[in-house]
């Protein structure tokens, strides 16, 4: 008798672990880690954005490519498409709200759900410390970064809720949304303030499947970091290797890498992560 049991047993084990092996084989191999999610990015056109919706759309997702940059924005559906990926460009400014609203209805009505948000969009603001900051400099700075974290949250939640599968909402802060760097005061202030918007949602709508969670790069080789640097003496390679001396992995990074913690966070691999501060910075804060 017990020789039965032990036999059924191990046959019972070895099916779990076949069946197993060959769920994950499928889930990650054949269709992605997104597959037949539907994901809307804001700063879509270029950028940690670009990368994010590429790799979003590698990864088996539809992709909305928002941006203003309507030729830039284009661009990235082409690249998507061209591989066989699903994706459509919307021009969307992210401090309008009825241009918020209705873009997301028209994401929804197009592929029937939004699974992800991506909150990338921002600007890098007034370079100066906060006494030299003009009350134009400041609303603009926190104004734009923050408000279209706010706005698209806000009308995409309601579908999230209504579908009653959760979502993942990713917001990308920076490491200046932590630590201090004595300059760029609005651009701080937003990023540290985002930082607190990822937290209380994470927190309000984890009822109801919806993570939240944000992501912290340090420097990047994108276009906005390029702008920042324009001036730098010695040029942007010599900017790009001064600041890769102050990470301890040697360099900055590369929008694709920080395209691939937000697929994470994202997919089903961080089910269980909700609130959390993801450091994509070579450690940038480990010092």
């Amino acid at each position: 008798m017990l020789k039965k049991v032990l036999i059924l047993g191990l046959a019972i084990l070895s099916f779990r672990s076949l069946y197993a092996s060959d769920i994950s084989d499928v889930d990650h191999n054949h269709f992605g880690r997104v597959y037949k999610k539907v994901a809307l990015v804001t700063g879509g056109a270029s950028g940690i954005g670009e990368a994010t919706c590429l790799e979003l759309s590698k990864e088996g997702a539809k992709v909305a490519v928002t941006d203003i940059n309507k030729e830039r924005g284009e661009s990235v559906v082409k690249q998507i498409t061209a591989s066989g990926g699903v994706a459509t460009f919307f021009s969307m400014d992210i401090t309008d709200e009825s241009a918020v609203e209705s873009t997301i209805k028209e994401v929804v009505a197009a592929w029937g759900s939004i699974d992800i948000l991506v909150n990338n969009a921002g600007v890098p603001g007034a370079n100066k410390p906060t006494d030299k900051v003009t009350v134009e400099e400041w609303d603009y700075g926190l104004g734009l970064n923050t408000k279209g974290v706010f706005l698209c949250t806000k009308h995409s939640v309601p579908f999230m809720k209504e579908q009653r599968k959760g979502g993942s909402i990713i917001n990308v802060s920076s490491v200046f949304g932590v630590i201090g760097s004595g300059g760029v005061s609005p651009y701080h202030a937003a990023k540290g303030a985002i930082r607190a918007m990822t937290k209380n949602d994470a927190v309000t709508y984890g009822v109801h499947g919806i993570r939240v969670n944000s992501v912290h790069p340090s420097s990047v080789r994108t276009p906005m970091t390029h702008e920042y640097a324009d001036n730098y003496p010695g040029g942007i390679e010599k900017f790009y290797e001064d600041i890769g001396k102050m990470h301890p992995l040697g360099r900055v990074a590369e929008p694709l890498e920080i395209a691939k913690a937000i697929v994470f966070l994202a997919s089903n691999d961080a089910s269980f992560i909700t609130g959390a501060e993801l450091m994509v910075d070579g450690g940038f804060t480990a010092k």
